[in-house]
């Protein structure tokens, strides 16, 4: 069982640091938000990751496999979210002036702040759950590490909150370098560009779901 479980730390890490949305999502709400608002979008993502384990241990993501109604709803559902919040990033990047910024800012401290942790939780969870390719991952590896005989619901869980404490890891070293940049990210202008480029790898992740779908 414990080579089984080292090679699973070995691939969860190459998974985990490897750029892709939930990274893009984690640096944007450093950067903008602060950091208990990154730790919020990074528990969400965990939530995530916890759910497609649980399911692939079981067997529930096979669906996924053996029906293509499911899985060409599951990629519109997740394509739709992607689309929609990088929409949203761009539009505020257009609109939003550093007392917007500001005000964003200040309303994590306030009564509204747990409103915004929510939907920074929100952000992540659903951009993992709606994604049907990590789905298809997890289904594809996690049994692979589950020992003849191991319950896999039980083995299930321990993998995926193993990936969660890598995931906590990871990102926790991305927010700390960016709160040593905080000076730099917080002009204005640089918000605007993070806000720009989430907006644009969001709604590229969120296209190259949905393309398989109609070819």
């Amino acid at each position: 069982m414990a080579s089984e479980i080292g090679t699973f730390v070995a691939v969860a890490t190459v998974l985990t640091i490897t750029p892709g949305l939930d990274t893009t999502l984690v640096l944007r709400a450093a950067a903008r938000q602060g950091t208990r608002i990154a730790y919020a979008t990074v528990f969400g993502i965990c939530v995530g990751v916890l759910c497609w384990g649980l399911a692939a241990a079981v067997g529930a993501s096979a669906i996924l496999v053996a029906s293509p109604t499911a899985y060409t709803a599951l990629c519109v559902a997740g394509a739709g979210y992607l689309i929609w919040l990088g929409i949203g990033m761009l539009r505020r990047a257009r609109r939003r002036g550093w007392s917007e910024q500001t005000s964003d800012t200040d309303a994590t401290a306030s009564t509204a702040g747990k409103a915004i942790h929510f939907r920074a939780w929100s952000r992540g969870f659903f951009s993992n759950l709606l994604n049907p390719r990590f789905g298809l991952f997890y289904m594809a590896m996690l049994p692979q590490f589950i020992p003849d005989g191991a319950p896999h619901f039980l083995m299930g869980l321990i993998l995926a909150l193993i990936h969660n404490t890598i995931d906590l890891i990871w990102f926790s070293l991305l927010i700390l370098g960016v709160h040593f940049l905080g000076y730099w990210l917080n002009k204005p202008i640089v918000q605007r560009a993070l806000d720009c480029v989430a907006g644009v790898v969001l709604l590229t992740f969120g296209v190259r779901l949905i393309i398989p779908v109609f070819l």
